[in-house]
């Protein structure tokens, strides 16, 4: 498929807010302003009520690696993300709403005349948003107005419409709103130094937020520069470590092949949080082996069973990856295939007790189970590109959070609740966005006769 869009090397300096002081008008908005405005947005992203949001799901069908039923459940909830009890409890969490709505007196604790008080201040900001997910551009819409900051919006190739059918509501909605007016969304390929060089100058942006792998990164590092911070949300590989309590009957394991099918088949296995690698407590004697085996077939079984809302067979299933399973399909003596008919997925349990050669390419509901006899094997294949980890029990989960953290994992759930992406904490790989977004501005008061006395080198106690 091709897309035609605007030559954004011609409207470059348009979409840059060169002035600073014009983004005053987002801080005459109180924060119930805010609020306001984003629930009546959410309202309108329906399917059943607007075009545009009708018009990118259609093309979403055709180029994301998502199955209609599950692109369709998407969008058609993406709207409650603006829920107001939602966008009140993000902000709080994130920043403090206090501190996003004026300027919050610091506790002074060392006894001096002096005070400071600090408030979270909005920045321009680029966007380089990810296409795996649609709402990810509804997360990066709420938290630029969240934090009355100003943005450009780079669209992914494989989602050019998402982002643009939200800003054309928000136009709809309330054109000369401030909110509205500190949007820009645009599409341009990676690497056009005729419109990054414009884009990417200090002059006009403060924050780069880009979700990108290394090629991506690479092309904004260029223009790096003092007056410019970069805050990176790249692609991430997550894993599993299930406990020896897994194997305590049948009905257990069938519980836990539930959970785990969850993280391995949601989103068709198209998002970071997914289950790739699965290390499993079973033992690797014979005894060990058939165990694993078991909950190997328990967990195609759950795959298969899954919600369409949640996962289907692939609509596309990788070439390569289908190469790479039949290749070793031959390999009885180290691999154990279940599943790999059409484009169900597979569960690949290594007898070696290694990960396949191929497991950073895992996909379309493809999952390895390597047995191990030693729990400290999964903690010590954890680095910094690990970014969600299921645990099951919970009891594991706590005994090995402090190890894995010291690893480099970014995220510890428990089984089956990958998908719950940062549930009520607004933190993603290792970082908090939405704070990050904002420029974190002190006033600071001091006593004027203890400055004065200062001046003229008198005594003077200074803390």
């Amino acid at each position: 498929m091709s897309f035609e869009s605007p030559d954004v090397a011609l409207y470059g300096d348009q979409i840059n807010l060169r002035t600073p002081s014009l983004m005053a008008d987002l801080y005459k908005l109180r924060f119930t302003d805010i609020v306001e405005y984003l629930v009546n947005l959410g309202e309108r992203l329906t399917l059943a009520r607007n075009s545009y949001w009708e018009e990118a799901f259609q093309l979403a069908r055709r180029t994301s690696g998502l199955s209609d039923s599950i692109l369709h459940a998407q969008f058609d909830a993406m709207g409650r993300m603006f829920d107001a009890s939602r966008l009140r409890e993000a902000a709080e969490r994130a920043c403090g709403i206090a501190h996003l709505e004026g300027w919050v007196e610091m506790p002074n604790q060392s006894g001096n005349k002096g005070k400071a008080r600090v408030r979270a201040f909005g920045a321009r900001a680029v966007h380089v948003i990810a296409g795996n997910l649609p709402v990810v551009a509804a997360m990066t819409i709420i938290r630029n107005a969240l934090t009355r900051s100003d943005c450009v919006i780079k669209t992914p190739s494989n989602d050019p419409l998402t982002a643009a059918a939200i800003a054309r509501t928000m136009i709809d909605m309330a054109p000369d709103h401030p909110l509205t007016r500190h949007v820009s969304v645009a599409y341009w390929k990676g690497g056009d130094d005729r419109v990054e060089k414009v884009i990417y100058d200090p002059r006009g942006v403060e924050k780069i937020i880009a979700w990108g792998g290394l090629a991506s990164i690479s092309h904004i590092s260029k223009y790096l520069q003092p007056g410019i911070d970069l805050v990176t949300l790249d692609p991430k590989l997550s894993g599993t470590i299930i406990g020896k309590d897994a194997f305590v009957d049948e009905d257990t394991m069938r519980h836990v092949a539930r959970r785990l099918a969850l993280d391995i088949g949601l989103y068709n296995q198209e998002a970071c949080v997914n289950a790739r690698v699965v290390y499993v407590h079973s033992g690797t004697d014979q005894a060990g082996l058939r165990r694993c085996e078991r909950l190997a077939e328990l967990t195609f079984e759950a795959i298969r069973d899954l919600p369409p809302s949640i996962s289907t067979p692939h609509k596309d299933f990788d070439r390569t990856l289908r190469e790479e399973i039949d290749a070793i399909s031959y390999l009885d003596d180290e691999y154990r295939i279940v599943g790999n008919s059409g484009n169900d997925g597979a569960v690949i349990v290594s007898l070696n007790g290694e990960p396949v050669d191929f497991s950073a390419t895992l996909g379309c509901r493809v999952a390895n189970l390597v047995p191990v006899d030693d729990i400290d094997i999964p903690v010590r294949s954890v680095n910094a590109y690990t970014q969600t980890i299921g645990i099951y029990p919970e009891q594991l989960k706590e005994e090995l959070r402090d190890r894995l953290a010291f690893q480099g994992a970014q995220r510890v759930v428990s089984l089956g609740a990958a998908g719950s992406v940062g549930l009520n904490t607004e933190i993603q790989d290792g970082i908090e966005p939405m704070r990050r977004m904002c420029k974190w501005i002190v006033d600071e008061s001091c006593d004027g006769q203890m400055l004065e006395a200062l001046a003229h080198a008198e005594e003077a106690e200074i803390q």
